[in-house]
């Protein structure tokens, strides 16, 4: 889990980065930037909020010989082991992101490379390195007071509510390429910042597959579930599934089956989409490992376990307590009116 609120910027360099392809330059700053307490806490929000609402989904540096030969990860290391020769290697950051600004749909931008520590990390302080680039540019107006008048001005700048990319390289799991987040808030050019500039990949770990394994239980409800049976049992398949996965340390997938699949045809229609879909969310080969909590709670908030009827009417199931709609949710078929209904037994409704 990150706690990013107790963390602080040590040191900040900026640097300007153009497009090639534009005839734009790069440019670097001769020194860091001076900090004070008033602009670290607007940068802090600026550089961190996007972390804090994202999923924490974790990458490494990836290189096709072995993750220490990407040249980030170099960059990165060197930072860690010495931390005052940050600015420098922000140049050499800063050059590296100018060599891959070569594609028209690239935008020039700042770029901000920070230090920092006091970072909460699975509840272990660390050190990290941020990357972070402001691309786009929003009028704003700005007053004058003059002798008798107010003057308005028109001035461009950065909205510091939403960072445009970014990246956090904690000084952990070096062997495996560092742990790393990213947020790209403008998609068009995903491939230049993740994969061209970065060098990283998604890392497999405990996180990586308890949350793509119920993406993947989310896609077989919808696509398989709901066509052979109805939305109240594609509903409490994945109701099932989330529950399986919160009371257990481990994922078996026979024992998922057994206890989540009440009809016995629909495991080989399982097995059978697995074997197509499982690639698409990289779990074609999965079939045990460690569940993250952590992962479980982050998937459980974003299913939607909600029946919406074309009468206007919503019926919420609990994912808490699966048992409920089972037991007191009954669906038939009202041969006067010609329409499903469902029929809720309760015994008080709750203030």
């Amino acid at each position: 889990m990150l706690n990013l609120y107790p963390t602080q910027i040590d040191s900040l360099s900026i640097h300007r980065v153009g497009n090639q392809s534009k005839n734009e330059q790069v440019f670097l700053s001769e020194n860091a930037y001076p900090l004070n307490d008033e602009l670290s806490g607007i940068l802090k929000e600026y550089f961190f909020k996007p972390f804090r609402d994202k999923e924490e989904n974790y990458f490494r540096f990836f290189h096709e010989i072995e993750p220490s030969m990407n040249p980030l990860f170099e960059i990165a290391e060197a930072i860690f082991e010495d931390p005052s020769c940050v600015h420098g290697q922000s140049k050499k950051i800063a050059t590296m992101l100018f060599e891959q600004s070569n594609h028209p749909h690239i935008k020039s931008g700042e770029l901000y490379v920070a230090h920092l520590s006091n970072v909460m990390l699975d509840n272990q302080k660390i050190d990290a390195l941020g990357i972070f680039k402001s691309e786009l540019k929003h009028d704003f107006l700005q007053f004058d007071d003059e002798e008798k008048n107010i003057e308005i001005r028109i001035e461009q700048g950065i909205n510091i509510n939403k960072l445009d990319k970014g990246c956090i390289i904690f000084n952990v799991e070096k062997e495996n390429g560092f742990k790393i987040l990213t947020v790209d808030s403008n998609r068009y050019d995903t491939k230049y910042w993740m994969e061209n500039f970065l060098g990283i990949e998604a890392l497999t770990d405990e996180n990586f597959y308890t949350k793509k394994y119920l993406k993947f239980c989310e896609s077989f409800a919808k696509d398989v579930v709901l066509p052979a049976e109805d939305k109240q049992q594609e509903v409490l398949f994945m109701n099932k599934a989330v529950n399986h996965f919160a009371k257990n340390d481990t994922f078996e997938e026979s024992n998922f089956l057994n206890e989540v699949i009440e009809n016995p045809e629909l495991i080989p229609e399982f097995k059978h989409y697995k074997v197509e879909k499982g690639p698409k969310f990289s779990v074609e080969d999965v079939s045990n490992f460690d569940i993250a909590n952590k992962a479980v709670s982050d998937v459980r908030k974003k299913i939607k376990n909600v029946i919406e009827l074309d009468t206007n009417i919503q019926i919420k199931m609990d994912f808490i307590n699966p048992e409920s709609a089972e037991k007191f949710i009954e669906k038939g078929w009202d041969e006067e009116r010609q329409m499903y209904y469902y029929l809720v037994y309760f015994n008080k409704e709750q203030k």
